[in-house]
């Protein structure tokens, strides 16, 4: 059966149309069992764990997960234009392995057309003109496909769904980028996304990054001059930064459950700075929450980001100290959790000029490898590398 993969016992798979309401191959024979059989395969399912998936979705592409992923940043433009072909000769003549494709870019625009039927058609741009040829492609290359969604900063859907975001009087609100956000409070907002997610799964990503799970940076001091719903959220215990915090958290954990079936890995990407405080206050995110939900962890821990954290002055020019006092920190939220994630976190190999001089340096090579030496001094493995315009680096050493 193409479209499922062997969790269960062979003879359970004779019932997956029934019992699933799932699709059969056409081409596959249909199998039969007698009564004392089907008793057994009732018998056998009710024994499977609860946190079993019963059945996975199969895309038809195979990737090997390599020994440990080092990836750079891909936007929709990027993967379907003529750059792709340089990214990957970029990844073919070092150890990166891995790339982090735009499926919903920031703006809330799918970067590939799907069937006209599919209600995602209306948000569509044909960056990637054939995400199926490019994943097989990337096969054949053996690298990594990391589906980037982002979720709740949504301009598009923000102004054709007014009620699903911040309303600022009569208006729907944008930050000082002029950008929206749509309300994290909103279960029709996770579906939205989620299905957008597990649509990436079925075209072959192996894994689902979500970025953007939180409210509008500092919305803690101006939630009170907003309209918005908060749902079921509203009828919590609890004050606004920790409906904040519930609300994000539960949303990491809904996406989590419901991509079980399509047998992908599912990452967020966080604030650096959420390590270093029990919970950011406006944005809802709560760094060891959001971790037990994952099976990747993404800190954005770019050293322009941060001011003068760990007693580093201008963090900006000493890349490997920040690095190192980050992970050193990390190291230890992550090793009070039950079940912790994967370290992936997100580098810098962008220059920060808008930092002013002085407090600034334009980074190079030196400059990476700094970062990625930093995190292997502690243990850590596995990394991204993020330029907004996917414009990297040469002469790197990216080996582990």
């Amino acid at each position: 059966m193409a479209f499922y993969k062997k969790v269960l016992p062979a003879a359970l798979l004779a019932f997956i149309p029934v019992l699933a309401g799932g699709h059969q191959a056409q081409a596959e024979p249909v199998l039969t069992a007698s009564v004392h059989e089907s008793k057994e395969i009732v018998h056998q399912l009710k024994e499977l764990p609860e946190d079993m998936p019963r059945f996975l979705f199969d895309s038809g592409l195979v990737f090997q997960y390599p020994d440990a992923i080092r990836g750079i940043y891909v936007t929709g433009h990027s993967a379907g234009g003529s750059k792709f072909s340089q990214l990957i000769n970029l990844i073919d003549q070092t150890d990166l392995n891995a790339m982090v494709i735009d499926v919903k870019d920031d703006f809330g625009n799918l970067t590939y057309m799907p069937e006209k039927t599919s209600p995602y058609y209306g948000i569509s741009k044909q960056y990637i003109k054939d995400p199926v040829a490019m994943l097989e492609q990337l096969q054949k290359k053996n690298i990594y496909p990391i589906a980037r969604v982002v979720v709740f900063k949504d301009s598009v859907l923000a102004q054709q769904k007014p009620e699903w975001s911040f309303q600022d009087g009569s208006s729907v609100w944008k930050n000082g980028r002029g950008e929206s956000f749509v309300n994290p409070f909103m279960k029709e907002v996770w579906d939205y996304n989620v299905n957008i997610a597990i649509e990436a799964a079925k075209l072959g990503f192996q894994e689902i990054q979500f970025d953007y799970v939180r409210f509008p940076e500092g919305f803690e001091n101006k939630d009170a001059a907003l309209t918005y719903s908060q749902g079921e959220y509203g009828q919590l215990k609890q004050d606004n930064v920790q409906k904040r915090v519930t609300a994000v958290t539960d949303f990491v954990a809904y996406a989590k459950e419901k991509l079980k079936p399509y047998g992908v890995k599912v990452s967020v990407d966080i604030f650096g700075y959420t390590a270093t405080l029990p919970e950011a206050p406006g944005i809802g995110q709560n760094f060891s929450k959001i971790s037990s939900h994952v099976d990747v962890i993404s800190s954005m821990i770019y050293p322009s980001h941060w001011t003068s954290y760990f007693g580093i002055e201008k963090p900006d020019l000493k890349p490997y100290e920040l690095i190192t006092e980050y992970a050193k920190l990390e190291k230890i939220k992550l090793a009070e959790l039950k079940n912790s994630p994967v370290s992936r976190p997100w580098l810098q190999d962008f220059t920060a000029s808008w930092l002013g001089s002085g407090n600034y340096k334009k980074y190079g090579k030196e400059d990476v490898e700094a970062q990625i030496r930093a995190l292997q001094d502690q243990g850590i493995n596995e990394y991204l590398l993020w330029n907004a315009g996917n414009n990297y680096t040469k002469g790197v050493d990216y080996t582990p």
